[in-house]
């Protein structure tokens, strides 16, 4: 029954669409499954017993995981080398000595953000540049009218003066 059970988990594992990496205390991957290969676009062979270092680059938060003893949920990563953005989950299993690390990849939904954020900031600039162009129009309207103004009062002025002047 044991080899039925292991080989339904090791199927299932395979099969995970998130990426699964397990590494030891000397931060050397010890496991990966096909979704971690594809996103770091390498093979197991490639993968297995390596440094993770050269893999996922900073590997404080794994450390700091072990040293901690406590699961990290939910925290969000960049790789920028494999154009990747992931949701990861990483936790110490003691008595195997190993941390393991369950990514979900996010980086359609980064990506949607990022261009999101990045339209939201050009109809801000838009309606800023809008906005500034009306209050100079307005205010070479209100010049205009000002100029105008005084040059009807000044002629007005001296209408009144002239007939006045014919009253007396």
């Amino acid at each position: 029954m044991k080899d039925s059970k292991d080989s339904l988990w090791r199927l299932l594992w395979d099969y995970d669409p998130n990426g699964l990496l397990v590494v030891d205390l000397d931060m050397n991957i010890k496991v990966v499954n096909a979704a971690f290969c594809a996103m770091v676009q390498k093979t197991k062979a490639d993968l297995l017993g390596k440094s993770a270092v050269g893999i996922i680059d900073d590997i404080e938060d794994f450390k700091k995981v072990w040293q901690d003893n406590k699961i990290v949920k939910a925290e969000e990563k960049d790789y920028p080398k494999y154009d990747l953005h992931v949701r990861r989950v990483l936790f110490p299993i003691r008595n195997e000595n190993i941390i393991a690390c369950i990514m979900v990849d996010v980086t359609d939904e980064w990506r949607q953000k990022k261009e999101i954020a990045r339209m939201r900031k050009e109809t801000i600039e838009r309606v800023n540049h809008v906005v500034d162009k009306q209050m100079k129009v307005v205010q070479e309207i209100a010049g205009l009218l000002g100029e105008t103004t005084a040059e009807t009062k000044v002629s007005l002025l001296k209408l009144v003066e002239m007939l006045q002047e014919g009253n007396e």
